[in-house]
């Protein structure tokens, strides 16, 4: 069996870490490269580098940081957000990231997946899938959406079961594209990792969405990447276990001291994880 990973994440908005709840309420969390430097010293896993603005700006206020801190670490790191052709791709990896998360240009033209695979490999790929449950009495499936772009069969089943709609755009934008469906797709079409978030976890502290994280990780072989609602070490041990992660994303509970990276890593040992 693989070690697991436990990998921070560090949301950055105009140079500078921030963390909110449901992608909402951002609050500051201190200055990128520094916590790169000491979560390399504490002994991450690797990092990931998620740009929320995506703006031509402060695309190029990532490229610069990811020279800064590819100076600076030893460890793997991924940078996403705003990445929307091949040519981004090979800029992002130029300025010294290891992989870049596709999302919103992922679902756009699904064809970036592959070429970006072809082009520097599928562990250099990772799509990333922002969820969220859909409730029952939503009920009918919305619109295909995004869906259209990449196949009709990704649309939301009519279904008793749990369902998961994929939104873009930072959590903003609903594509009607079920996402146990476009997991396996992106498989398919080369990724190598996936990052899966959960919209309704997401800050809370309450826990990882269990039944999606196992959900999708049971239907794909790549690894997944849980991410969205650790508050406590529990909740990693979790994810990993229960909800067959191959990863945990988290952030709040290292950005804020609340834990050490050195600390989880003893805590998931004692239950029997291994870990990196």
């Amino acid at each position: 069996m693989l070690a697991k990973r436990i990998i921070p994440c560090l949301d950055v908005d105009r140079g500078r870490v921030v963390k909110g709840i449901r992608f909402i309420d951002l609050v500051d969390a201190g200055d990128p490269v520094e916590q790169a430097r000491r979560y390399d010293r504490e002994g991450a896993d690797e990092l990931v580098f998620l740009d929320i603005t995506a703006s031509s700006e402060s695309r190029e206020l990532v490229r610069d940081m990811a020279r800064r801190v590819a100076d600076s670490i030893f460890i793997p790191f991924t940078v996403g957000g705003g990445i929307r052709t091949l040519e981004d791709i090979r800029a992002t990896l130029s300025s010294g990231a290891d992989k870049v998360s596709l999302n919103t240009a992922a679902l756009k033209d699904s064809a970036i997946i592959t070429e970006g695979a072809r082009s520097f490999g599928s562990q250099a790929i990772v799509v990333a899938i922002d969820a969220r449950r859909v409730k029952e009495e939503e009920g009918e499936t919305r619109g295909r959406g995004d869906a259209a772009t990449v196949a009709p069969s990704l649309s939301l089943p009519v279904s008793s079961s749990p369902r998961w709609e994929v939104f873009t755009h930072g959590g903003r934008t609903p594509t009607g594209v079920d996402t146990v469906e476009w997991a396996r797709r992106a498989e398919q079409l080369g990724a190598g990792e996936i990052l899966l978030t959960s919209m309704d976890c997401d800050g809370t502290r309450d826990g990882y969405d269990i039944e999606l994280t196992r959900t999708v990780s049971e239907a794909v072989s790549i690894p997944v990447i849980a991410s969205g609602g650790a508050g406590t070490l529990e909740h990693l041990y979790e994810a990993l276990s229960e909800g067959k992660a191959s990863a945990v994303l988290a952030a709040s509970i290292f950005h804020f001291d609340q834990f050490t990276l050195a600390q989880a890593k003893d805590y998931l040992r004692s239950r029997g994880l291994s870990v990196r």
